[in-house]
């Protein structure tokens, strides 16, 4: 199980910036991480996602705004959030995927999920 740990949240006004680091205790068999968040009152949705390659997808409300990037050297996680709104208001968790074999050979499937950190964007 790979333990995940997010930093890097806080309370911040609207048009402002923040950097979410997620630290990775484990890399073996990682084929990729991303980011989810969970608005009050809302489902988990996951937002941002890197491949091992370095394939990069966003949800794409969200493009434009949000960088995702991965250091495998210091196997960290980052999600830089620039012009933030009041709608963006949530915890924010990063999420590690991994190989495993799913009966028709190996599958990327997500396997561990942070607890997040929260991020609050005020008027």
């Amino acid at each position: 199980q790979v333990q995940l740990e997010e930093s890097g949240g806080g309370s911040v006004q609207a048009g402002g910036s923040l950097k979410l680091s997620c630290v990775s205790s484990r890399r073996d068999r990682r084929c990729g991480m991303a980011w989810y968040r969970r608005a009050p009152g809302k489902e988990r949705d996951v937002i941002a996602t890197i491949s091992s390659k370095g394939i990069i997808w966003y949800e794409d409300s969200l493009e434009g705004r949000f960088t995702i990037s991965l250091d495998d050297a210091k196997d960290t996680l980052y999600l830089q959030i620039n012009s933030l709104k009041i709608e963006d208001t949530s915890v924010y968790g990063c999420v590690a995927a991994s190989w495993g074999d799913c009966g028709i050979g190996s599958c990327c499937s997500y396997t561990s999920w942070g607890e997040g950190t929260q991020v609050t964007v005020s008027s």
